[in-house]
């Protein structure tokens, strides 16, 4: 097993990276800004380093600082977590030249996953459904124009090296298609320095739903289960539940064997997710892009299957066997996640701020895995995730009960948050059918 593990991330992603490899016995070396010099994570590890500067290109992104990091402490291996550098081909590359232990898939997996259209091409191969789309980028707006009138309206105009929700807009003829294509181009310019663009078709009502997977170090890939992921704003999830309410034992034994296909045709290793979206119509799904990481709403996977996947992550990157048989997999219950952010419960801005009070709320079947506490202060630099509700009960109606009480009790003043809107979506005569959508929270507003 790693004997010591640097943390290339922040906030409660890293503190939950930290609580894993503490109670495995590795030590733990955290990197940190200045911004975040007195928060929880940097207390927590057993060793901590400042990067940089608040801006994360200058420390969270900062490649050679956080190498540097690594080998002033005797790191061993690099857990990247979420976001900033977990995806980034280059960085795994560097890593492991420098014999370090990469806790994720290979720069070949991340390189084949990142580029939108390239992943589809590849999933179609392999057997995996995709919706229409370009097999090419689009390179000209009538080039965009010509796939639209062949796919048919409405269209989803993507950006093919965007991730997260960003660089997306839907059009509905070819004027607004003339208009968002140019946007979709600028935009994943400035943001990702590549203009590339995806069309692919756009469903009215769909429903977002992703599949745990694992690349085990013996090489078999395994599916754990899906992960329900339609309460979203902006394209950007708020909410999360598994299993799916929308999801049979028939529907749910394909997605498991899509996934499988998706993993084994790019020789995939360690935590990964494969979304997908489900038109609840015809019960059809597609695949819509591998997530190379842990995803934010791990836990509520772990909660249904008794397991840690970090643990696990740390295992296949040491090349040792999972901690349970994939044969044997089972799940029970049902489990709910809550992004509580830093932001208004209407619209849904951003709103950082010194936390002046900081109360989790605690009871069976809670769990919240938080990056802030009272003191701390949540400042405009980062994604604005404070800690993220956790809530695991018999069954769906029992995990929403617990979710109501959590939510009711945990108290945050100082920054806004968006609890009130959780306390609004719990008593939802659509979110509590089950039968919701991605378009649920715009109807909600």
């Amino acid at each position: 097993m790693i004997e010591s593990l640097l943390i290339a991330n922040r906030g409660e992603i890293a503190r939950r990276i930290i609580r894993t490899a503490k109670r495995l016995g590795i030590r733990t070396i955290a990197v940190y800004s200045e911004a975040d010099a007195g928060m929880p994570f940097v207390l927590e590890a057993d060793e901590a380093v400042n990067v940089g500067p608040a801006n994360p290109a200058q420390s969270y992104r900062n490649t050679e600082a956080i190498l540097a990091a690594a080998k002033s402490t005797g790191a061993q291996a690099i857990h990247p977590g979420y976001g900033f550098l977990s995806e980034n081909a280059d960085f795994a590359r560097t890593v492991a030249a420098n014999g370090l232990i990469w806790v994720g898939p290979s720069a070949e997996a991340i390189t084949a996953m990142g580029d939108k259209i390239n992943a589809r091409n590849l999933m179609a191969a392999a057997g995996v459904p995709v919706a229409p789309g370009t097999e090419d980028p689009a390179a000209t707006v009538e080039s965009a124009i010509e796939a639209a009138t062949s796919i048919g309206y409405p269209v989803m105009v993507k950006a093919a090296a965007g991730g997260g929700g960003m660089g997306m807009q839907v059009a509905n003829d070819e004027a607004a298609l003339r208009t968002e294509y140019e946007k979709v181009r600028t935009f994943a310019e400035r943001m990702f320095g590549d203009g590339s663009v995806l069309i692919e078709r756009y469903f009215p009502r769909v429903r977002h739903v992703e599949v745990q997977i694992l690349g085990l170090a013996d090489g078999r890939v395994i599916a754990l289960s899906e992960r329900e992921c339609s309460v979203q704003r902006r394209n950007q999830k708020l909410v999360e539940e598994a299993p799916s309410p929308a999801v049979s034992p028939e529907l749910r034994a394909r997605f498991l064997a899509a996934a499988v296909k998706a993993g084994e045709a790019v020789g995939y290793r360690n935590a990964g997710t494969v979304e997908c979206l489900l038109d609840p119509a015809t019960g059809e799904f597609f695949f819509l892009e591998m997530n190379t990481r842990l995803q934010v709403e791990h836990p509520i996977t772990e909660l249904i299957h008794g397991l840690d996947l970090v643990e696990e992550q740390l295992r296949i990157a040491s090349g040792e066997a999972p901690t349970f048989d994939p044969a044997a997999l089972t799940s029970t219950g049902h489990a709910i996640e809550l992004r509580v952010n830093a932001e208004d419960p209407k619209r849904f801005l951003p709103g950082p701020g010194k936390v002046a009070t900081w109360v989790e709320p605690t009871g069976d079947g809670v769990r919240v895995d938080s990056g802030y506490a009272a003191g701390t202060t949540v400042t405009p630099n980062y994604d604005s995730l404070m800690a993220k509700l956790i809530v695991y009960g018999t069954d769906r109606a029992d995990a929403i009960a617990k979710a109501r009480t959590a939510v009711a009790g945990f108290e945050i003043v100082g920054p806004k948050n968006n609890l009130p809107f959780f306390a609004e979506l719990l008593e939802n005569d659509e979110f509590l059918s089950g039968d919701y959508d991605t378009g649920i929270v715009s109807r909600m507003r």
